[in-house]
């Protein structure tokens, strides 16, 4: 069959790969001027099932109040006009139980760990590298509260037989030495020796590649203007300049971009972009910059070593599509690594970037069938794109070429909200 994707970052591209290997003629549409170049360009880098967790849980309405009042806030909201915010605030809340926190979380510690080892399994076939190493995600308390609330998070890992590794501070140290420095400034940790860290972007650029020796087309500084409908099918897809493009069948990943696209068509995907930010720092000292991932857990910052880079990500800033760098967000990323790692990378060296997180307000993406009969989305992966990308690729191209998935995916897709309703 003909596939057109919309979107050409690590999601569009991992689903434009696995269509291209199951046989089919893809063509991926992409704004930007190569693959890779908005949300997946310098996301914090972790590919963490262990991590992967919705943002709405039990306690989290208290937390995020505690969260606005502080000086290096992780969470930020701009007092806005704009009732699909709050609406998808309101859905979110209504996911803050501990049965909807449970499932959420089986939903996307499944896919995670699906795509984990999808993505292990591209590795040995293709040779791909993306300056990746396999040495875990270690979660930082700062706090004893932090420390004591663990088994909040280590009951559905053990459900689904995910290893970690509770630690005192001399465990932490043994995994990351470098925290022997500032060794009074936590307690403990959650050490998840699954994860993996890598760069996106390399990542992302380096498949489209393997992409197009597959026949993949991408067409490039293509904007899309609209969908045209008839029936229960999409006829053909509008790009700039009036052309009109047609295949059998259409894949939506555009993440942030995805609900503004398919609303007029009556699908309708509670998707919102949540801002983030990273600084990207050269190494200075090899012996005092991390080995892998340390989440900061009260910052909720990711700090991560990508080769002779530091990469440090975070903050969820609730700002509509604005794409303004605003330095206090920067200080709160400066402030969590220069407090673990102050002698690892230089600051002063560093770039400074944000991209915006297609968040579903269960925090589990969007995958699978839509009521269009030749339409489907993969998208609203959140924080968790490239953690989730080749799983994700791979079960879209197993829907569409008619197999049975290798994971239960009828709970993945956009009907699960109608369903909810």
């Amino acid at each position: 069959m003909n596939v057109i994707i919309f979107g050409g970052g690590v999601v569009g591209v991992a689903s434009a790969y696995y269509l291209a290997r199951a046989g089919h003629q893809v063509t991926v549409l992409e704004r930007q001027p190569g693959a890779g170049l908005e949300t997946s360009f310098a996301n914090a880098g972790q590919v963490s099932p262990g991590y992967s967790a919705p943002w709405a849980a039990p306690g989290i309405p208290i937390k995020a109040l505690k969260w606005l009042m502080m000086r290096h806030r992780p969470l930020v909201l701009w007092p806005r006009i704009e009732p699909r915010l709050y609406g998808w605030v309101a859905r979110m809340l209504a996911n803050c139980t501990e049965e909807a926190y449970r499932q959420n979380k089986g939903r996307m510690v499944r896919l995670a760990e699906y795509s984990r080892d999808t993505l292990r399994d591209l590795r040995t076939e293709t040779g791909i590298t993306y300056d990746h190493q396999e040495k875990g995600t270690l979660q930082l308390f700062r706090t004893q509260r932090q420390l004591d609330h663990v088994e909040e998070d280590t009951r559905v890992l053990d459900a689904y037989s995910v290893p970690y590794e509770v630690l005192g501070p001399a465990g932490c140290i043994a995994a990351e030495p470098a925290l022997e420095r500032v060794r009074n400034a936590f307690v403990g940790g959650l050490r998840l020796p699954g994860d993996e860290t890598g760069d996106a972007y390399l990542f992302t650029q380096s498949l489209a590649s393997l992409c197009e020796g597959l026949g993949v087309v991408f067409r490039y500084g293509t904007s899309i203007e609209g969908l045209r409908r008839d029936a229960d099918r999409i006829e053909s897809v509008e790009i700039q300049g009036g052309e009109r493009l047609r295949a059998d069948v259409y894949v939506m990943a555009l993440g942030s971009y995805s609900a503004a696209l398919l609303r007029p068509l009556g699908i309708g995907l509670p998707i919102y972009p949540v801002k983030g930010y990273s600084l990207t720092t050269p190494i200075v000292d090899a012996e005092a910059a991390p080995v892998s991932t340390i989440m900061d857990e009260t910052y909720k910052v990711a700090i991560t070593r990508l080769g002779d880079r530091i990469r440090v990500g975070g903050t969820a800033e609730l700002a509509g599509f604005s794409s303004a760098l605003r330095m206090p967000r920067r200080k709160t990323l400066e402030h969590s690594v220069a407090d673990l790692f102050p002698d690892g990378g230089d600051l002063e060296s560093a770039t400074f970037w944000t991209g915006l997180r297609p968040m579903t307000p269960d925090g589990t993406p969007i995958v699978g069938r839509t009521r269009l009969a030749n339409l489907f989305t993969n998208t609203g992966h959140g924080t968790l794109g490239w953690t989730m990308a080749c799983g994700s690729g791979r079960l879209l191209a197993d829907l569409v070429s008619g197999r049975t998935p290798d994971i239960e995916s009828d709970d993945l897709a956009v009907e699960r909200y109608t369903a909810a309703a």
